[in-house]
């Protein structure tokens, strides 16, 4: 194969034609990774970014409170000891400035810049069977040819920004906490609403709960917590989660979900009460996600063990809360703890005793618009407002991918076909969509149930690996057959729905996007067991795809 990277006039010379080996869609954690690996084997390929720099979440999620939920050392490229140990953490859960510093300073050492088009967004992708190459345009009118296109969107980076119904009459400011302002917001004497209590709204409520004049938080669902213990770090800590370099290496790709605890407490059954309550006590003092994805694995099937452990959460929150209405409002009665996104938080709870801070109950009185002067809700009611804060979330997984008018065989289109049913074979290639390679995208752990670094790598190297394949066996083209597809299909959805995520309604099964096809979007058969299913196809010589 001819390694190519041209830049050629078309037609009466008012547009430009990129041919390439390969694009990558995104500079985020992926897309950066994804440039190092195939820039490696020598392939002309480039990045196109739609924001001004690189980052991803850690670029567009700027908002006030962002920050980590995985601990900082194992949210890390683990291809290099020197990339790894030239930077040095401040502190346990990192807050978003420091991340979107570090990922700056991944894309400087490793000399990536040069190669990723900023400000730039991919319009259309449409396979052409003639050539069996991808045409695709941006949004300045640039046409790209490539052998192969790989996406690294983000599993959550299309946000639900038009929500409701009158929100461009509003007279005061406006935002999305997935698309906020670099410049800093005044919130002092202002009257706040946010919308939406999730991992997001949280991490913004409890960090400008002082700082407002009047915060409205109107809240659908309560969440249940988890109090962080975010220590800072000195050069005693840094130089000890550094010489765990090739331990961590070796052991995070291999644990349930990327992160570097997994279930060492046995079965529940086989545990006393007392010695339950004990593992419960000493998991929670740990403050992090440990509870959730470290526990006891019959958390997310056995709906008595989830039942005891929901209730264990919620005496912790009723410490925190003594007032009966708020603890109405504020604890989870209807839903099992750990099937939904659980957050990590900050005086969260402490927030609403406060006297400028307030709970709009939106269950039975949803909102109905947004007016010049405020939110409305059903009763009629209209509550003046300066600032409205959207934290409602993502089209996740799938959305990123149908925002983009992606065409595959005989003009399929991908945005037809995933309203109808979101199919994938290993989250990695899409029937009909031939060379066409994805991360983060439905049916795979990266979707949302693993640490993003350790999944994220993984499907990187897999797709790369296949291109190296297919360049040294002189192969152009590479489809996953439908029965393959179907067969993973029915193997994610076997797993799934032994679960109890599946009888709860959250972003993970799509339930927030109006007539979204219901299915839980991400793997949860384990980050190690998704990884060895990827090798075992790889090992024979990529089972399920057709080559030629």
């Amino acid at each position: 194969m001819t390694h190519s990277a041209t830049m050629e006039k078309v037609e009466n010379g008012s547009s430009e034609r990129l041919t390439l080996d390969a694009i990558v869609i995104g500079a985020g954690v992926a897309g950066l990774y994804q440039l190092y690996r195939l820039r490696e084997q020598g392939l002309k390929v480039k990045v196109f970014e739609t924001a001004s720099n690189v980052g991803g979440t850690w670029y567009w999620n700027r908002y006030p409170g962002a920050r980590f939920d995985s601990e900082a050392y194992i949210y890390q490229y683990f291809f290099s000891e020197d990339l790894y140990k030239g930077w040095s953490w401040s502190e346990r859960f990192p807050a978003q400035p420091e991340i979107e510093r570090w990922l700056n300073y991944v894309a400087d050492r490793c000399d990536l810049r040069k190669d990723v088009y900023f400000n730039t967004t991919i319009k259309s992708a449409h396979f052409n069977e003639g050539t069996e190459r991808w045409i695709l345009e941006t949004d300045a009118g640039l046409t790209i040819d490539a052998q192969f296109v790989i996406t690294c969107c983000g599993m959550l980076s299309a946000p639900l920004t038009s929500t409701f119904a009158g929100q461009d009459t509003f007279k005061g400011q406006l935002f999305h906490t997935a698309r906020w302002p670099k410049e800093p917001v005044d919130f002092s004497g202002k009257r706040v609403g946010i919308i939406g209590n999730g991992a997001t709204g949280i991490q913004v409520i409890q960090t400008i709960a002082d700082k407002v004049g009047h915060l409205k938080v109107f809240m659908r669902t309560p969440q249940y917590i988890i109090a962080m213990r975010n220590p800072k770090y000195g050069n005693e800590e840094v130089a000890a989660y550094k010489d765990r370099f090739h331990e961590l290496a070796k052991t995070l790709p291999h644990t349930f979900s990327g992160f570097e605890y997994s279930f060492e407490n046995g079965a529940w059954a086989d545990l006393l009460p007392e010695q339950r309550r004990e593992i419960l006590e000493t998991i929670w003092n740990d403050g992090s996600l440990k509870l959730w994805l470290a526990s006891f694995s019959e958390l997310f099937y056995d709906q008595s063990v989830c039942d005891e452990i929901s209730e264990f959460v919620r005496e912790k929150m009723r410490e925190r809360i003594t007032d009966p209405k708020l603890r109405d409002l504020l604890i989870p009665s209807d839903y099992g703890f750990g099937t939904h996104r659980v957050p990590l938080e900050t005086n969260y709870l402490e927030a609403y005793l406060q006297p400028n801070v307030e709970i709009v109950s939106v269950k039975n009185n949803p909102i109905e618009c947004v007016t010049p002067e405020g939110i409305k809700t059903a009763d009629g009611t209209v509550h003046a407002l300066d600032i409205i804060i959207l934290a409602t979330g993502f089209d996740a997984g799938s959305g990123a991918l149908t925002r983009i008018d992606i065409r595959g065989r005989g003009a399929r289109s991908l945005k037809e076909d995933w309203s109808r049913d979101i199919r994938t074979n290993m989250g990695l290639q899409i029937y009909g969509y031939p060379n066409l390679f994805t991360t983060g995208a439905p049916l795979a752990p990266s979707a949302a149930l693993c640490n993003m670094t350790t999944c994220l790598q993984q499907q990187v190297d897999w797709i790369s690996n296949c291109i190296k394949y297919l360049h040294d066996n002189n192969l152009k083209v590479i489809e996953t057959t439908k029965e393959a597809e179907d067969q993973w299909v029915k193997h994610h959805d076997d797993i799934a729905n032994k679960t109890l995520m599946t009888k709860t309604n959250s972003w993970y099964m799509g339930s927030n996007v109006e007539g979204k096809p219901r299915r839980l979007l991400s793997y949860i058969g384990g980050v190690g067991a998704y990884r060895q299913k990827c090798d075992e196809v790889a090992a024979e010589a990529y089972r399920g795809f057709i080559m030629s």
